[in-house]
């Protein structure tokens, strides 16, 4: 499966990171995506540049995003812009905006305009909060999602404030993973079918509904708090530990077989029935096992691990990470 969207056309109308990202990702499975920007260019190709940067230097950010894409500028409060895309919805099979609802429709443009010119059509919105909640019309981004979505409070360590991640959890799992899935969904429907649909993408809803294990924990009665929880401190066979440099490594040996692997390999076979241990035995184990980690650097402990396959792993900064030969094969 390398280009399974040969022969499918999709109109991109969005911004920033949700939308593009999702349409990027239909790109490289090989659909023609056509970036429809206003007549002065997409904002966020100059996003996070220097106030000095060259006039035609491009942000990292717009480039990533939109690979893989042709670009078309219209003006779409324009007759003429509008109907230009009129013209290329005719001939293509999704759409994808992320606009604040209404504005589609206050142009002209709405999904019950658009699907009279083509009725296969697979129109998607990717909004904050949905095209139609209690709070459709408010503003927001990823961190406000995460917070009303309760992913935000879950994030982090015992005792200490919730933690902001660098990696966009509400934009791209909520959003660009979630709407790319929907609209190949939508895509079969439509092709199986001949009518296309409406597709709504709210960021908030879409993320809580991928809350799995703290929902997990809720349905028993036994949601714990931030940094209490199973995988975010609660069992020691599974979290980051400090190495005597001061980097990290990643433990991961949740199944029995594993962990035993692990006690092992560090002679502490007095451990293999703790690995998921909880309460102070549990912070027992972790004091244990920091302890012993904390002997050796990280590339000595990365070294040591390299052929026992018992689920550690080091923690790589993002240079070393795009350096790995895992990368490079």
């Amino acid at each position: 499966m390398t280009q399974p969207l040969t022969g499918i056309r999709i109109l991109d109308l969005t911004r920033l990171l949700p939308g593009p990202a999702c349409t990027r990702m239909l790109a490289d499975w090989g659909a023609e995506v056509i970036k429809i920007e206003p007549p002065e260019g997409d904002y966020a190709n100059r996003l996070g540049l220097p106030a000095d940067a060259p006039a035609d230097q491009v942000a990292p950010l717009y480039s990533i995003v939109n690979r893989g894409k042709q670009v078309e500028r219209l003006d779409l409060k324009s007759e003429a812009g509008r109907a230009r895309l009129l013209s290329l919805v005719t001939e293509s099979d999704a759409l994808v905006e992320g606009f604040r609802p209404g504005v589609m429709t206050r142009l002209g443009l709405g999904y019950e305009a658009l699907r009279e010119h083509n009725a296969a059509l697979v129109y998607c919105a990717i909004t904050g909060y949905g095209s139609d909640s209690l709070w459709a019309h408010r503003a927001g981004h990823d961190i406000n999602y995460l917070a009303m979505s309760g992913v935000l409070d879950q994030i982090g360590e015992r005792g200490r404030p919730p933690a902001i991640s660098n990696w966009q959890i509400a934009d791209l799992a909520g959003g660009a993973l979630a709407a790319a899935a929907r609209i190949c969904a939508a895509l079969v429907q439509a092709k199986l079918s001949g009518q296309g649909s409406f597709v709504d993408i709210s960021m908030t809803h879409e993320v809580a509904a991928l809350n799995i294990i703290a929902e997990h924990g809720l349905a028993l009665a036994a949601a714990r708090p931030r940094g209490e929880d199973w995988l975010t401190g609660g069992w020691p066979c599974y979290g980051v530990y400090p190495t005597g440099d001061g980097r990290f490594l990643a433990v991961g040996a949740l199944e029995e077989k594993f962990w035993h692997l692990l006690c092992e390999a560090l002679q502490m076979p007095h451990l293999k029935a703790l690995g998921c241990s909880e309460g102070i035995v549990a912070l027992r184990v972790r004091k244990e096992l920091a302890d012993r980690f904390a002997t050796q650097s990280l590339a000595a402990w990365t070294e040591f691990f390299d052929g026992i396959d018992c689920c550690v792993t080091p923690v790589l900064t993002l240079a070393e990470a795009r350096e790995h030969q895992l990368f490079k094969d």
